[in-house]
C-alpha cells in the first residue's frame, strides 16, 4: 500500500501524528513531519533510488531509461530544484 503525502481534499502536505510499534503496541503521538524523501511522487523517489543505485551516473541512468543525456540532466535540475524547495519550507516550520 502507498503512504499517503498530501492531503486528499486539498492536496496540502500530510504530517505523521501516530506511530505504532506492531509488536507491542506501543503508540508515540506527536506532530512529526514527513523526511523530504517522501514527500517526493512514486516516480522521483524511484528516480533517486535509480540515481544513486548507478552511482551518480547521469550517463548510466539516461541509458538505463532511454533519454538523452541532456533530457535527464534537465530532469535532475527540476528535482533538485523541487528538493531544495521542500528543504526550505522544511526550515521555515
Amino acid at each position: 500500500m502507498k503512504l499517503p503525502v498530501s492531503c486528499p481534499s486539498c492536496d496540502n502536505i500530510l504530517s505523521v501524528t501516530l506511530l505504532k510499534c506492531n509488536k507491542c503496541n506501543t503508540q508515540v503521538n506527536g506532530q512529526y513531519e514527513l523526511p523530504v524523501f517522501l514527500k517526493l511522487t512514486n516516480e522521483e523517489q524511484s528516480f533517486v533510488l535509480d540515481f544513486f543505485l548507478t552511482s551518480g551516473s547521469i550517463k548510466e541512468i539516461a541509458s538505463q531509461q532511454g533519454v538523452s543525456y541532456p533530457t535527464m540532466r534537465n530532469r535532475m535540475d527540476d528535482l533538485i530544484a523541487k528538493l531544495k524547495q521542500l528543504q526550505k519550507e522544511a526550515k521555515k516550520k
